[in-house]
């Protein structure tokens, strides 16, 4: 393969992908998700990535140096990327294993939920036979209290990569679903169901700080199956919550979470199914006041074209939130979009705070659990942001 001087300054840069648009030269017999040897357009070696024939992002790059053996490279990364977890983790049994190209395995995520392992294919490469075979071998040896590995299936990218439909369920074992300890509460997990490879471990670490800020009534705002919601109600300084989402059925599972924890949570949550926008409105207009909000809404931009409406949205969520804030109230919110930079998040966020008249103070500005790591150079990796403030 060969990729044109803007390629080329990606990769060395430390960016591992390579458009469409920036590839030059592409053999005539290379095998979509082969792994090929990258050159800049004076031959020199730049690295070996793994090839799509279909996707935008047509190389990824796994190294700067030469390999030929992909499943030995999985296996050697994967074995890393758990030693990695298993040296920063500590209170859960759910966490994430594998998290693509933040451990250099482009088009693979593993999560872990107590003794099931959850993965996402997302590329050619990672769905070649030797390559899935390689990714559960290495999984259950390095996981060895989880016996149990699932496939989650996103049909949307495996038509983008031209990958035949795949019903997803068991790699190995006989179980998909189980509970899971997260902070000190027990949640359920149905490998077949749910959003993500099952639930949001990347705010594990984001649900233990914003209980510990905080106090009073609080409201949870897209709470999907009680993440936030559980920590809260189980703070000795939160006197009643109040949890939303436009699911009924994540609301029944995070009722039924709330179950499992009897003998951790004394109180009671109020399950509200509803549109976030609606009842933000209607509740702001009733003048309803909390001492603790959160907004952890799904992702509202999906792609740049979308920006302009998503900060709409981002800034109408929040000016609410801000004006049913007590003062001294405490207000945690996120926004899971890459596409939306820190800067423009803060930048909202300050635009909701002027026009609600109120002096909004950053406690702390938080990103995914460690178990996600973000690499500088690719900027991909830290799309989740979480601010907790007080006004």
């Amino acid at each position: 393969m060969v990729v044109n001087r803007k390629g080329a300054s990606r990769l060395l840069a430390g960016h591992p992908w390579v458009y469409k648009s920036d590839v030059t030269k592409i053999d005539a017999d290379t095998a979509p998700g082969a792994l090929v040897a990258v050159n800049d357009e004076r031959g020199r070696l730049l690295g070996t990535a793994l090839y799509s024939s279909s996707s935008q992002i047509t190389l990824r790059l796994v190294s700067s140096e030469a390999i030929n053996d992909l499943p030995a490279m999985i296996r050697e990364r994967i074995r890393a990327a758990v030693i990695y977890r298993k040296n920063l983790v500590s209170g859960s049994n759910a966490f994430r294993l594998v998290f693509s190209e933040a451990d250099q395995i482009p088009g693979l995520i593993a999560d872990r939920y107590n003794d099931i392992i959850s993965v996402q294919i997302l590329t050619q490469a990672m769905d070649r036979a030797e390559v899935r075979q390689a990714i559960v071998e290495t999984l259950r040896e390095q996981v060895a209290e989880a016996e149990h590995v699932i496939e989650r299936v996103d049909a949307r990218i495996r038509q983008l990569e031209e990958l035949p439909p795949l019903g997803g369920g068991l790699l190995a074992g006989t179980q998909t679903t189980t509970t899971y300890e997260m902070n000190g509460l027990i949640f359920q997990f149905d490998g077949v169901a749910g959003q993500k490879t099952g639930a949001f471990l990347d705010q594990r670490e984001n649900y233990a700080a914003a209980a510990s800020y905080a106090h009073g009534e609080a409201l949870d705002v897209c709470t999907y199956q009680g993440g936030f919601a559980l920590h809260l109600a189980a703070s000795k300084q939160v006197s009643a919550v109040t949890a939303v989402d436009i699911s009924r059925p994540a609301l029944e599972v995070a009722e039924e979470n709330l179950g499992l924890n009897k003998d951790r949570i004394d109180k009671e949550i109020e399950w509200i199914e509803g549109n976030a926008f609606d009842l933000l409105k209607d509740y702001s207009s009733a003048g309803k006041q909390y001492d603790t909000i959160v907004l952890d809404p799904p992702a509202f931009a999906k792609s740049k074209r979308t920006l302009d409406t998503a900060m709409r949205g981002y800034k109408e969520m929040n000016l609410r939130a801000i004006k049913m804030l007590r003062p001294g109230g405490i207000l945690v919110t996120c926004s899971c979009s890459f596409h939306v930079s820190e800067p423009e998040f803060l930048a909202m966020l300050a635009s909701a705070a002027a026009d609600a008249h109120r002096a909004v103070k950053i406690l702390e500005k938080r990103g995914a659990a460690k178990d996600h790591p973000a690499v500088v150079t690719i900027p991909e990796t830290g799309y989740l942001k979480c601010m907790i403030c007080t006004a």
